[in-house]
């Protein structure tokens, strides 16, 4: 959003100042620099931050917003400084080292050695079949049961997955996208039959259907429709789950795919814009929902950008909900976020290198106010991380919480100028992006013409490029290259009869369970389906109660919803 600013604030550095700098850069360069340079060159004829944003050799007083509004105070608009008042002082980050393989016994199992670890959230990673709403003897389904994520097919396997669980006490979030409806209906259920206050439950399910369509490229149905289920999740959980978050609108998977910092927060920001019209449009008033608004972002190689990147779209977030849709309760525009460390920086080659990488990117994190994080380990260019590698995770952020005194001093980078500078060239970027969103007619117009898709794949391609030719170092890959990887690590191993389990388990389920009820809870969701203005997930929690598995239920819908084919984009 562009600046606003009144006559009451006030100049950071007034032009005296400013002019005394200016002229001492000047004299700096013509005197002591240049004799310098002259001497011993600098490396590069140019450098530049992460993103490509040029990077001059030095930050001044002159480089600082305008106005002290810009920066202002911890908890207070536009919370450039972090959501809350106290931050890590009051209550250190949520510690929540994703999990997820095999069947839902094999993942809670994990799930308890976590938390005895000192692990303070859960978050559950999804198997592919389970992604994109296909059941595990599903012919499509063949190999991947449980291979990169917990398989969920029916009620009785959501059960299993939080036994011994109080989901009153634990937060729990859950990576799951096209079907993500389906997972939010029967953690309810489970929820309800353990006589849970649907209220005191916390956590959130990703949900977040459109960077689909941006980047990870895993759906069920077409655009509309498959937000129109977005919108029935934030509008029931609006009613009925005062703490939950419906959505977690993620910045992560559209990095992974190739995106700059820049390009991660604007199209995160052009995303988290068209789900709050889309719902306010529904007739519910924005002060209603945004406060269960939740983000998720990669936290990347380029640490100060990093910082700053988080800090920019924080005030962003703020000021578009503020100025475009009339938030008058500070909990809409608090943007608070979950961050996870860069998954495409780890290599397989030294992969010990990939502790020290997860620990500065947790760090980056930490010193831009995440609320929530989750560290990589050490084994994952291999496969799914191993108890041990696990382990590590979680003892980088607990070495990151208690023996280095991050946590004292809320955003302790606040005031840098090169900080306050690139902060304030990232936000000024997001407004570019959505001018050019808008010019295009908006989010979906602008998928459906392969614009988000053209930028993240040029960008991509200019990254590794650079890595193909040494310019962007990589330590272990392209420099600093052992002749033979002599790291040897112990990797995670899938139980090679844990797909069996699970597909007989299926086939139980469905023999055992009241074919009448299930039939009419189908066509009653099929009925409502048919029906734009109905509100799908009361219909969907019954569907599961009555044991229909996900890919019934996803399989009945596509013939209401119809199915998506992208236009590639070359």
């Amino acid at each position: 959003m562009s600046d606003s600013r009144s006559d009451s604030t006030r100049s950071l550095a007034g032009d005296e100042l400013i002019k005394a700098v200016t002229d001492d850069v000047a004299d700096w360069e013509g005197d002591e620099l240049a004799a310098f340079v002259a001497r011993a060159p600098e490396s590069r004829e140019e450098y530049r931050s992460g993103s490509g944003l040029p990077v001059r050799r030095v930050y001044t007083p002159a480089d600082l917003p305008e106005s002290w509004d810009e920066i202002g105070l911890p908890g207070r608009y536009p919370y450039t400084r972090g959501p809350y008042p106290t931050m890590y002082r009051g209550r250190n980050w949520t510690m929540r080292q994703i999990a997820g393989f095999g069947q839902a016994e094999e993942t809670n199992a994990r799930f308890r050695y976590l938390i005895e670890q000192g692990q303070t959230g859960l978050s559950v990673d999804f198997d592919m079949p389970t992604l994109m709403g296909l059941d595990s003897d599903d012919p499509m389904s063949l190999g991947e049961v449980g291979r990169e994520g917990v398989a969920i097919d029916v009620l009785p396997d959501m059960e299993a997955l939080f036994d011994g669980i109080d989901l009153e006490k634990i937060s729990v979030s859950m990576t799951i996208n096209p079907s993500a409806w389906i997972l939010l209906a029967m953690y309810v259920a489970v929820a309800q039959d353990r006589g849970c206050d649907l209220d005191k439950l916390s956590g959130t399910i990703q949900n977040d259907i459109l960077k689909e369509y941006i980047a990870q490229k895993e759906w069920v149905f077409p655009i509309r429709p498959s937000m129109r289920i977005v919108r029935d999740t934030v509008v029931y959980c609006s009613e009925h789950m005062a703490r939950y978050n419906p959505v977690n609108i993620s910045g992560y998977h559209i990095s992974e795919a190739g995106a700059n910092a820049l390009q991660e927060i604007a199209f995160t920001m052009a995303v988290t814009r068209a789900y709050v019209e889309d719902v306010v449009a529904a007739g519910v008033d924005v002060d209603s929902f945004a406060s269960r608004l939740s983000f998720f972002f990669v936290s990347q190689a380029d640490l100060f950008e990093e910082v700053a990147k988080f800090r920019a779209v924080r005030r962003y977030y703020a000021k578009m909900m503020r100025e475009r849709f009339g938030a008058t309760n500070p909990q809409s525009m608090r943007l608070r976020f979950h961050a996870q460390t860069a998954a495409a920086t780890l290599t397989k080659p030294q992969p010990l290198n990939n502790i020290v990488r997860t620990a500065l990117q947790a760090l980056s994190a930490v010193l831009g106010g995440a609320q929530s994080l989750h560290t990589n380990g050490l084994d994952e260019a291999y496969t799914i991380p191993s108890e041990l590698a696990m382990k590590v995770a979680l003892r980088t952020q607990q070495i990151l919480a208690d023996e280095t005194g991050v946590t004292s001093v809320i955003d302790p980078l606040g005031g840098s100028y090169y900080v306050e500078n690139l902060t304030s060239e990232l936000e000024r970027g997001i407004d570019d992006y959505m001018a050019r969103i808008d010019e295009m007619g908006g989010v979906v117009a602008a998928i459906e013409q392969g614009f988000f898709q053209r930028e993240i794949s040029d960008t991509a391609y200019d990254f590794a490029r650079r890595k193909a030719s040494g310019d962007r170092p990589v330590i272990g890959v392209n420099k600093y290259v052992d002749a033979e990887n002599d790291q040897k690590v112990e990797v995670h191993k899938l139980d090679p009869e844990s797909e069996a389990r699970q597909i007989s388990r299926l086939k139980q389920v469905r023999e055992n369970r009241d074919p009448q009820r299930a039939e009419a809870a189908l066509e009653r969701l099929l009925t409502l389906a048919r029906d734009d203005s109905a509100n799908l997930m009361p219909a969907t929690i019954e569907a599961v109660r009555a044991h229909l598995s996900m890919g019934e239920i996803t399989g009945a819908l596509r013939g209401v919803f119809g199915s998506y084919t992208e236009t590639p984009v070359f």
